[in-house]
């Protein structure tokens, strides 16, 4: 399957044009592995004007998460019969936003950056970590 998203967070913007980020965290699970993603930002306003870029790429991992205002959730380990969690200051969430490209690299600001675009509450929403190769 093929997608268009765009990165509208202007700090990782650089990043996935020049292949240092291979990472972005979606609301939804509509990726799988193997899936096209066409990335683009924007020349000036979101959803208001022309593409600046574009860059295609390969879906390698999709992994399904859940995310609150609490922190996010994984799925469980097979041999486990809960999942694991991780508050937005666990040590762990910084290295998902040093990935991420959030600035600065930490889970705090990574919570920050997810709820400047979602409305996250104490309920779990789902969502999933996208990495990917170029084509």
């Amino acid at each position: 399957m093929k997608h268009v998203m765009a990165i509208s967070y202007k700090p990782k913007e650089a990043a996935v044009i020049d292949g240092r980020c291979t990472q972005t965290i979606r609301i939804g699970r509509r990726v799988n592995v193997l899936d096209e993603i066409l990335f683009h930002g924007w020349a000036m306003k979101p959803r208001r004007s022309p593409w600046s870029w574009r860059k295609r790429v390969v879906v390698m991992e999709a992994i399904p998460i859940e995310v609150s205002n609490w922190g996010m959730n994984f799925p469980k380990n097979l041999d486990d019969s809960l999942p694991y969690g991780f508050s937005w200051a666990h040590p762990h969430m910084d290295h998902i936003a040093a990935k991420d490209f959030i600035d600065p690299p930490t889970g705090t600001a990574l919570r920050d950056a997810l709820m400047k675009f979602h409305k996250l509450g104490e309920e779990e929403v789902p969502f999933q970590i996208i990495r990917w190769r170029p084509i």
